[in-house]
């Protein structure tokens, strides 16, 4: 039994299709004729990274319980948040309750700016340039409900205007692309930079390439000419 366990615990974990975090934790109780209830409220946010996010109150006597029922509402109230490309297609202030909040598009690379409960948001759904600004109440769960009612809002509108946006595998496809680009580039570099050391390094060392020789061709004598030589030497003995 024991190894067994010890293997069990080895085993990886499977990726999670969805992203939870727990926003905050209240303890309630209830008065009753027999005595206090207690119990726990959870806010959950759940998302995907990819588009996708859903908030949820989960309540039961136990903390677990309460995080898995406030789990599944998130899932049931999911909503799907257009993105043009890492950012919001256009700035928004929505109040909800107490609560104001403004979301505003951002440069790519500039990273979300935001508070606590808005970045938990906002980093679920998978926005990765933003800014904000909470106005109205700092409370967590008014400014987790007024978040999720500006993304859904943005939501409404593009579908009811038809705008068209990049999605984030655009993007990542772009992303690749000059990535490809640049590694191609680099490696022309380093192989230009090694043929131009390894000239120098020939030139240093003397090393001269080898010359062909070529060979002259001599002109063999005639008969005739052989015969009137050795003639005139006869004559002249």
């Amino acid at each position: 039994m024991p190894e067994n366990r010890s293997m069990n615990h080895q085993l990886p974990k499977e990726p999670q299709e969805f992203e939870e975090k727990v926003i905050q934790i209240n303890r309630v109780s209830k008065k009753t004729k027999g005595g206090n209830k207690m119990g726990f409220s959870i806010l959950m946010v759940v998302g995907d990274r990819k588009g996708k996010v859903g908030v949820g109150l989960g309540k039961s006597k136990d903390v677990m319980s309460a995080i898995r029922k406030g789990v599944k509402k998130a899932k049931k109230k999911m909503i799907t948040v257009p993105l043009d490309g890492t950012t919001i297609p256009f700035s928004i202030t929505v109040k909800k309750g107490s609560g104001r909040v403004m979301l505003k598009p951002a440069p790519k690379g500039s990273g979300v700016i935001a508070g606590g409960p808005v970045r938990a948001v906002v980093e679920a759904a998978g926005i990765r340039d933003i800014s904000s600004k909470i106005l109205g109440s700092g409370t967590q769960s008014v400014s987790v409900y007024a978040t999720f009612e500006a993304l859904r809002q943005i939501q409404q509108i593009v579908a009811l205007k038809g705008i068209r946006l990049k999605s984030i595998a655009d993007i990542e496809a772009e992303e690749a692309k000059v990535l490809r680009e640049l590694n191609q580039r680099a490696k022309d570099t380093a192989a230009a930079h090694i043929e131009k050391d390894n000239a120098v390094q020939k030139m240093q060392s003397g090393e001269k390439t080898p010359k062909k020789v070529v060979k002259s061709k001599v002109a063999k004598p005639d008969k005739q000419s052989v015969a009137d030589d050795q003639q005139v030497i006869k004559e002249v003995k």
